[in-house]
């Protein structure tokens, strides 16, 4: 029996760049399914329709990522425009039977609404505790916080259901969002990249012994402040003229950022290329001595699988990051966990890890071990084919 069309709706980033979600798409054109995407203009990506490997990609204006709370509404709206129209357009051609909406935000339930009169079965893919995550941006003495609460639990009724990305999603999607935990499959993100396809770029120490590396997003919750007052600790207080630091990626607080690493007079040590190509990103990954994940601790931070912790294992990096619940759970061995969100202690285990060489290289070989046996993207497909079999009356396999 053939399997049913899925439409894949997701806001914050567009596809193929996503690579979560675009490995997600080819599993499931791989199990048989016509898989079509609804993503925003962004980041390079700006054609409003295209096909690629099979998969129907079409694409919506978006405003610009908010920096402000009163810039979320106009991308919020924007979007939620963009992903109606578009998801009318996807069931005239497509008449797709499930729609796996993927947050942020928790305004997607709104997108699901009109199909849901003809049957089409809801899977709700939570990337982000959104709430949380509002926590961590303004505050949650803000009224609206109440507001984004209320979003996420119509999001959740309105899911057959839920994919979470690790085990504290899951128990928020149990406990909040008062789903049967027989509906919530792990699905965990585990990039599939072959390291050896990418060589080194020595040019990127800039003649230095040294380069330690971080890519991700460069927003108010992701940390990057934490890591450039840390650069200037290693530099200014204790020394250290053998470090290149290459951070990679953009976002909302990027010029801020370029800012601050100006005051703190670390411009010579630390490259900020912004966003960056697959091929540098693969190139840089390879070169580094280590990886830093700068993401402080906070509620929402402690329940999020950050992709730069499992990438830095991926091409066997060992790391440093602040003590995250979750990032304890991916990295295991394979990181230094620096407590107190101490930038200072940050500057101290970098150092440590760049000296002690053996250990360095060790936990590297203990992160590649994990993301090859116990964390493979191939484990993580079979729990998305059992929550498709979930959200439909027949087995994916028949």
């Amino acid at each position: 029996m053939s399997k049913p069309c899925v439409l894949i709706v997701v806001e914050n980033l567009p596809v193929p760049l996503d690579r979560r979600v675009w490995q997600e798409a080819s599993a499931l054109r791989d199990a048989g399914h016509k898989v079509v995407i609804i993503c925003p203009k962004m980041r390079g990506y700006n054609l409003p329709e295209e096909t690629i490997d099979g998969i129907q990609i079409y694409r919506h204006w978006i405003a610009e990522e908010a920096r402000s709370f009163a810039a979320f509404f106009l991308e919020y709206f924007s979007a939620i425009f963009g992903e109606l129209r578009l998801a009318g357009k996807a069931w005239w051609r497509h008449r797709f039977k499930i729609i796996h909406i993927c947050n942020p935000p928790d305004l997607l339930f709104l997108v699901t609404l009109p199909f849901k009169l003809f049957g089409v079965r809801v899977i709700f893919d939570v990337h982000d505790v959104v709430p949380e995550m509002f926590e961590a941006k303004f505050g949650r003495k803000i009224p609206f916080y109440w507001l984004v609460r209320w979003a996420e639990r119509l999001t959740y009724a309105c899911a057959d259901v839920v994919i979470a990305t690790n085990d504290s999603v899951k128990k928020v999607a149990v406990q909040r969002g008062k789903k049967k935990a027989d509906k919530v499959f792990v699905v965990r993100t585990a990039p599939k990249i072959n390291p050896a396809d990418w060589p080194p770029d020595e040019s990127l120490r800039k003649g230095r012994k040294f380069l330690v590396g971080f890519v991700g997003v460069m927003g108010s919750a992701d940390g990057v402040s934490y890591l450039l007052d840390a650069v200037a600790h290693l530099v200014n207080k204790l020394g250290h003229q053998d470090v290149q630091f290459l951070l990679m990626g953009t976002g909302p607080e990027y010029q801020r950022l370029i800012l601050q690493r100006d005051r703190l007079n670390v411009a010579d040590f630390v490259d900020m290329p912004g966003g960056v190509s697959n091929e540098f990103l693969f190139k840089a990954l390879r070169t580094m001595d280590l990886g830093v994940s700068c993401d402080p601790v906070n509620t929402y931070n402690n329940q999020c699988t950050m992709n730069k912790v499992l990438e830095y294992m991926t091409f066997g990096k060992a790391q440093v990051m602040f003590d995250l619940k979750e990032g304890r759970a991916s990295a295991g061995d394979a990181a230094i966990y620096v407590p107190d969100n101490s930038t200072q202690k940050m500057a101290l285990a970098i150092e440590r890890l760049l000296h002690e060489q053996p250990l360095r290289e060790k936990m590297g070989r203990i992160g590649l071990d994990r993301i090859q046996n116990e964390l493979k993207w191939e484990n993580s497909v079979l729990e998305l084919y059992k929550a498709y079999d979930c959200a439909r009356p027949l087995p994916i396999g028949t």
